[in-house]
This record gives C-alpha cells, structure tokens and sequence, in this order.
C-alpha cells in the first residue's frame, strides 16, 4: 500500500501522520574531537525495544539535567541524506522508568557538539568508533554539504552504522568494518 509521508503505507498503518523527514549524513571519524573543540557534551542511553522499530533515549548532561524520549523510526531503503520518517515522543522520567522494563538492546555513547556535527564516541563493545552526523532541514541543504576534513569516510548509505544495527554489533564485526575504511587503529 502506499500514501502518506513518502508514499510509505503497510501493516504498520501511515506511519507519517505525525512524523517528519528525517534527514541526516553519517561520517567517520579516526579520533574524538579535541575538547577546544567541543561545545557541548551530554552522555546518552538507547534502548532498542526488542521486536520493534521504537527506541528509548535517555540523555543527561554534565549539569544533571536529563532528557527522556520515545522516537520511532520508519526508514527508507534509498541512497542519500533521507533517512526515512521519524517520530519523537518527550517522556516524563516516570514515563520512561516504565518503557525501560521492556526487553532492549542498549547503546551508550557520548555525543561532544562540534558544529555542526554532533559526533558520538561510543562504549563498550563498540569503543574506538567516532562516528559524527549532521542534519538537515532540505535536500538542497544535505547535498551541498562539505563534511569537515576530520571526517575519514561517508557512511550515509552504509546501513551497518545505523543506531539500530549497531546495537546488534560484535567487536570482531565493528573492527572488521572500520579496516573496510582504513580505520585499523581501534583494535584495542
């Protein structure tokens, strides 16, 4: 079926009925930025609710504050900047207490602002990725945009570096990628 934002329509019914386009370019990174750099930071949880296209952030920022929210994403199987459809939800801290019992995959990262990127140096399994989006309001914006020389490799259409694949991702799986772009030096 089709209709809707962008012509998507199926079994999950108008999945754009309350979204917006989401559009986005992906890059990676050799190393963090350098903290002069920097002009915010925050630390960030995603949880991928198992078994659907939900995920549950919980943002925190140095000075305590937090952010809660519920986001569904409906994405586009096309190259280019358009991710897809994306829906957000702010939670109150009660609200995202209860979503958190919920089976999940967990992603940790911390995002560092670095105008105008944001770029996230994740945990755990997935240290020694750098890996920086921009985002854009319109097509026009997404295709003249001249990514910053830090940036090693686009990986805009690379769907392995996508938040919901990630969090299903092995060292051994990530290390072997970041060789595919020249990036051998995470091996520890």
């Amino acid at each position: 079926m089709t209709g809707g934002a962008g012509g998507i329509r199926g079994r999950w019914g108008d999945p754009g009925k309350y979204a917006h386009v989401e559009r986005e370019r992906r890059f990676l990174l050799a190393v963090p930025p350098a903290p002069s750099a920097v002009t915010d930071t925050r630390t960030i949880d995603d949880r991928y609710l198992v078994g659907t296209r939900l995920r549950l952030r919980r943002v925190e920022w140095p000075d305590g504050g937090r952010e809660f929210k519920l986001t569904q994403k409906v994405p586009v199987v096309r190259p280019g900047a358009v991710q897809g459809l994306i829906t957000n939800t702010c939670l109150s801290s009660a609200e995202y207490d209860l979503l958190a019992s919920l089976p999940a995959r967990v992603l940790s990262e911390t995002r560092f602002g670095l105008p105008p990127l944001g770029v996230d140096v994740f945990d755990g399994p997935l240290r020694g990725l750098v890996l920086a989006e921009a985002e854009f309001t319109d097509d026009e914006e997404a295709r003249s945009f001249v990514p910053p020389p830090e940036c090693v490799a686009e990986v805009t259409d690379d769907s392995r570096f996508t938040g919901g694949r990630l969090v299903e991702t092995s060292r051994r799986e990530l290390l072997r990628w970041l060789a595919e772009y020249g990036l051998p030096r995470a091996t520890s």
